[in-house]
């Protein structure tokens, strides 16, 4: 499989190199990330060719980021923006439109097949964090099942409008096609949401799918083949270096996932329940078949009910859920509160939506999930 990858890294390499450049070749490109994590991938596949920015850093929430001046002289300046996509930077369109961003939009999550709430959120009939939010009839088939349905599919006609701004710059990695695998399918999976939150999301909520892709390392593959891609489309001279570290990162991410993949599959059947702060590992989940029980929605900034917490205290006594587990980015209270009610235990700190500082546990992406991993298999797997 890695040959593969390699053949269509030279196929990139050839291509891009037939593009005209738009940066001196003898200076950094600046590049601008939204978020830690993503900032890592880029920082890792970038190299000493390009200048980052990370808007939001370690230890950071992006849910309930505000934008700085500092932050819109960056995007201002910037060659390159990368983002992570699916809604996940609410606030990032009034960001680049007040700083008169003219640059390359890099959207990592092309590519990705995006999950729909429901689709890994199967306590949805036990936590009602979410109320209904009269979806459609394009929707109502899920409504007998998910009495707080996440679609918000209010939205969608709101989102539709700002799909071409979006993804303005999708014909810019028409030369990438091969190496992407992904492009035929942009349309069918982002057709219904729009990259960016608008006003009636307050610049926090999230749309009709899951935001979190980087918790699947399949899905990290692709958001640095977006981002290598995309630095080698604005900076064509150095895009044999992207392509070479984006090989090199493909096989530690290889190797992590077998790594990942094997300490999960050690989890007994019925300890493969992980309670945590918010729903952010869905497509944790999803890649290693756990369950995720949270009290708190896709968003740390919407709030868990008493009745969801009551909900969620009998579902562990009932399902005799041995840990819990507090989140980074989110107060620890609320998990040692469930915890003193059951007979669960707080079995560590999992890292959702941002790295720890370097000298943490979490340091990278690829430090993040092997400690989410170590973590949950240490505490359920006794």
């Amino acid at each position: 499989m890695l040959s593969r990858r390699l053949l269509l890294t030279t196929a990139l390499v050839a291509a891009s190199a037939a593009l005209p450049g738009t940066v001196r070749a003898d200076e950094p490109i600046k590049v601008v990330a939204t978020f830690s994590i993503l900032g890592d991938m880029v920082e890792v596949i970038g190299g000493d060719a390009i200048e980052l920015t990370t808007l939001v850093g370690p230890d950071g929430d992006a849910h309930v980021y505000t934008p700085t001046p500092q932050a819109a002289k960056a995007v201002s300046e910037a060659d390159v923006l990368i983002l992570n996509g699916l809604e996940f930077e609410g606030w990032l369109e009034r960001l680049t439109e007040a700083a008169s961003f003219d640059g390359q939009l890099v959207v990592a999550t092309d590519g990705v097949e995006a999950l729909e709430f429901e689709e890994h959120d199967d306590h949805d009939d036990e936590h009602g964090d979410h109320e209904d939010h009269e979806d459609g009839e394009e929707h109502a088939d899920h409504d007998d099942d998910h009495d707080h349905d996440h679609a918000e599919e209010k939205h969608g006609d709101d989102h539709a409008e700002h799909k071409d701004e979006d993804h303005a710059h999708d014909d810019d990695h028409d030369e990438h096609e091969e190496h992407a695998g992904h492009d035929e399918h942009k349309d069918e999976d982002h057709a219904d949401h729009d990259d960016h939150g608008d006003d009636d999301h307050a610049g926090h909520d999230h749309g009709f799918f899951d935001p979190h892709a980087w918790q699947s390392i399949d899905n990290a593959m692709i958001y640095v083949n977006n981002i290598a891609a995309g630095l080698a489309q604005a900076d064509p001279d150095n895009a044999s270096a992207y392509f070479t570290n984006r090989a090199a990162y493909v096989e530690e991410l290889e190797a992590l996932e077998l790594e990942i993949s094997t300490l999960m599959a050690g989890l007994p059947d019925e300890k493969r329940t992980v309670v945590t702060s918010h729903d952010a590992f869905g497509y944790f989940a999803d890649a290693y078949g756990l369950e995720f029980l949270a009290p708190q929605g896709l968003s740390t900034e919407s709030e868990a009910s008493a009745a969801d917490v009551a909900e969620l205290i009998t579902q562990i006594r009932e399902d005799g859920i041995s840990a819990v587990f507090v989140e980074s980015i989110t107060d620890g209270r609320l998990m040692e509160q469930i915890a003193s009610e059951t007979s669960a235990v707080v079995g560590g700190t999992l890292y959702s939506d941002a790295l720890s500082p370097e000298d943490g546990p979490a340091g990278t992406y690829l430090d993040m999930m092997r400690h989410n991993s170590a973590t949950i298999s240490q505490a359920l797997g006794s």
